[in-house]
């Protein structure tokens, strides 16, 4: 198992030195470093998509089908009607993992995202690896690109869940899988905090995954993402493209609510996010006639957006 120690400046020079494009720190963290940038394939655009939560009650290829026929060739796999909520969870097996991959690619969609649920940290550090584990396996088989994790808010847990995460970040890139950090709440609820966790791990495996809405929604309207996109420079892979109207509502298409998206992105890509996935996480409720008209609507914001 690889060896858990927060990473100290030296570590992040020597990254640094290595990868190339460093950005420097400062203020947000206890300790200030050089974080290398994250690396990305080149050649690589903006990558458009949706996650299923828009259509979670409904079988996952239900929200395949919707998101397909919206105009994606990106699907998030997030919530489904299934006995765990969750299109690929610890539960699934590698068998149903990768029949979620063909039914995707039969539709043409690729799989940028899948958020997997919670690690029994609770329970054991082991347990915790042992799930991380068949989560990346599943996403492995599935051939998704990452897998989104949401954090703890138990600062009694906060150092296992963050060493399990550390404990799999080798076995994650020998799977080519990434692993992914979103602002969840609790203790990585903004930039700060996310930045802070990430920095604990010190893999480069390891990156953010922004969520505007979520950076309104926890701190109850009143952190602009604009302002938080600041202290993130050099971490994020990826961003949930989600919007807020107050009070505490996310349940929004992306451009009727309070982000600005084109003065996010651009504040994220002056910090190194170019391009990249960005998986439309909510749409305003409705049937799915009405959802199937939010997702189209909701892609022609996005593409005008970082056009």
């Amino acid at each position: 198992m690889a060896t858990f120690n927060p990473i100290t400046r030296r570590g992040f020079l020597g990254q640094a030195m290595k990868l190339g494009a460093a950005s420097l720190l400062t203020g947000h963290v206890n300790t200030s470093s050089v974080r290398a940038a994250p690396e990305r394939p080149k050649g690589s655009e903006w990558r458009i998509g949706c996650y299923t939560r828009p259509w979670g009650k409904y079988h996952y290829r239900t929200a395949l089908d919707a998101i397909a026929e919206a105009g994606f060739e990106h699907a998030g796999l997030m919530t489904s009607k299934s006995k765990t909520g969750l299109v690929i969870s610890v539960g699934t097996t590698l068998e149903e993992a990768r029949q979620v991959g063909q039914d995707a690619k039969e539709r043409g969609l690729q799989i940028p995202s899948v958020y997997g649920g919670d690690i029994p940290v609770h329970q054991s550090l082991q347990a915790a690896i042992d799930a991380l584990r068949k989560l990346i396996d599943n996403c492995a088989v599935a051939a998704a690109k990452t897998l989104l994790i949401g954090g703890t808010g138990m600062p009694e847990l906060y150092g296992l869940y963050y060493k399990a995460i550390a404990e799999c970040c080798d076995y994650a890139a020998e799977k080519r899988v990434g692993i992914t950090l979103k602002p969840h709440g609790g203790l990585n609820a903004t930039g700060p905090q996310c930045r802070k966790a990430i920095e604990k791990v010190g893999h480069k495996n390891f990156t953010l995954w922004y969520d505007p809405g979520n950076i309104y929604y926890y701190s109850n309207g009143q952190l602009d993402p604009v302002t938080d996109a600041a202290t993130v420079d050099g971490l994020v892979t990826g961003m949930c493209v989600k919007d807020y109207r107050h009070p505490k509502n996310v349940l929004v298409t992306p451009g009727t609510g309070k982000v600005n998206f084109r003065a996010v992105l651009a504040r994220l890509k002056k910090g190194g996010f170019t391009h990249g996935p960005l998986v439309i996480e909510t749409l305003a409720p409705g049937g799915l006639d009405e959802t199937l008209e939010q997702a189209k609507k909701a892609r022609k914001f996005v593409r005008e957006v970082t056009s």
